[in-house]
């Protein structure tokens, strides 16, 4: 029987970074509040780069850390929801990565290779590398996958989200027998449902007078409200993870207990964390042998344990009440309860142990949109493997989330040997050789696309020329046409 799952990872983040200790002060932002709830920097794209570039480098990087025959793999799945080509989406990608592997005297991947792209939000990332797996299980007949998440979070500046950027991506070699990380499909949890204006990107917001009307280039800057979305994702979240339960056949508590870590979509530094407090409140409130510890929670929070409780079975429909005029809290309770519960020490131990590897990585790692669950979840491997920590045959969990709205949770296994590949990710190295920008300099990138001194990254692709040409013979209007910048 095989057993599926994840071999290897590398990733790329651009090199432009923008320290939110500085951007703080720019904005006079208090920093230690920005710290907390953020982390302490984000990467932009410089003006030679984009998904594409990012994405293709990441596939490169993983190529020739682990020395895989190009012929041996038989998807390569991209998971976006930054693309700028409306028909190609994969393929884009291996037109890079064949010409390089071949400027290396290599042979190009296989011609029979399935090339597909993934969209939904954050979670298109989860949905690529779950038809990885699917494929390494099924018809792939021995074959590998590659899956490469990548995105460029960008915010209109002046906005709540905009110390929430970043860019970057997270490349994974998918196999029939894992090497690294075996993924149990068979005991996952999905969840998913329309909430109307959570976080979209429609075409139509390009062509509403003054949309933006402070940054003069291509942008793809969300409409989004900030509450609204994060209900809808502590609901989803919740509805993955009690399906994930449902498959172990054990109380929830119990599950989360007996696991090294969890590991959740990392849009910024705090979400992860509200997102699991929200969690343990309503799984003690599913269990009566916990709802003395619950109680004592809600003595301190000042809430009602029965209306705790109570919603802990409520199944609200969020864009009904949305659309009805209702803005409030779905779960107000559990909110206020699981808020007081984050401040304490009993949350803040469980936090630094069950969530704590490679989190102070993630701290410079910005918002990956598809990207940011893999990265963080390499960046944990890195830091276990560097500390000499031995996880062999525990579990991890990995929660992903996608606006919109739906939530995957799955349950991960350890495999012997993950050291080897562990030892080549990466993820620290992919910080180094920064380029910190002042606040003209990020200003400039921002809002124009374009810097006075472009210091362009090296073994990485670049965006080399634009096509032009519009006649009845030879059409590449607007098509990209890429190098590899040694």
């Amino acid at each position: 029987m095989t057993k599926p799952g994840i071999s290897a990872i590398n990733l790329y983040v651009p090199a432009y970074r923008v320290s939110l200790e500085r951007w703080c002060e720019w904005n006079e932002q208090p920093w230690p509040k920005v710290r907390a709830v953020s982390g302490r920097s984000f990467r932009l794209p410089g003006p030679n780069e984009n998904v594409y570039t990012m994405a293709a480098t990441a596939v490169m990087r993983l190529l020739e850390a682990e020395d895989i025959d190009p012929e041996s793999v038989g998807m390569l799945a991209f998971g976006t929801e930054s693309s700028t080509d409306n028909a190609a989406g994969a393929v884009i990608l291996r037109g890079m990565v064949d010409r390089r592997l071949e400027a290396l005297g290599r042979t190009r991947l296989s011609r029979r290779c399935e090339v597909p792209e993934m969209k939904h939000a954050c979670l298109g990332g989860m949905y690529a590398l779950k038809a990885a797996l699917r494929y390494v299980a099924t018809d792939g007949r021995g074959r590998r996958a590659i899956v490469v998440c990548g995105d460029v979070a960008e915010y209109e500046r002046g906005s709540t989200g905009e110390p929430t950027q970043g860019a970057g991506a997270v490349a994974m070699l998918v196999e029939p027998e894992a090497r690294m990380l075996e993924v149990d499909l068979s005991r996952a949890g999905s969840a998913s449902d329309y909430r109307g204006p959570d976080f979209r990107k429609p075409m139509g917001r390009h062509f509403v007078e003054g949309y933006a009307a402070g940054t003069r280039r291509m942008h793809d800057f969300p409409v989004f409200s900030g509450k609204y979305s994060t209900y809808a994702y502590l609901d989803e979240t919740v509805a993955a993870v009690d399906d994930m339960v449902a498959q172990h056949g054990v109380e929830a508590i119990e599950l989360f207990e007996r696991v090294r870590s969890l590991f959740f979509h990392r849009p910024y530094r705090m979400m992860p964390l509200s997102a699991m407090s929200f969690v343990m409140v309503r799984a003690m409130a599913q269990r009566p042998p916990s709802r003395g510890e619950l109680a004592a929670i809600c003595d301190a929070a000042g809430t009602s344990m029965s209306e705790v409780v109570a919603e802990a079975e409520l199944r609200p429909d969020l864009f009904d009440r949305l659309q009805g005029g209702d803005m409030e809290h779905p779960y107000p309770a559990t909110a206020a309860t699981a808020s007081a519960y984050r401040k304490s020490d009993a949350f803040r131990a469980f936090a630094d142990d069950k969530m704590g590897l490679g989190s102070e990585t993630a701290m410079d790692l910005g918002n990956l949109y598809t990207a940011a669950l893999p990265a963080w979840l390499a960046a944990g491997l890195e830091e276990a493997v560097e500390s000499d920590e031995d996880v062999t045959g525990r579990e991890v969990l990995a929660v992903g989330y996608g606006s919109g709205d739906a939530a995957e949770a799955w349950p991960m296994k350890v495999v012997p040997g993950w050291q080897a590949s562990a030892r080549r990710i990466g993820a620290r190295r992919a910080l180094e050789g920064a380029i910190e920008l002042g606040r003209a300099e990020y200003e400039l990138l921002h809002d124009e696309g374009r810097l006075e001194h472009t210091a362009r990254s090296s073994q990485c692709f670049a965006i080399e020329r634009v096509g032009e040409r519009h006649d009845p013979v030879f059409q590449d209007l607007g098509v990209e046409y890429y190098a590899y910048v040694g």
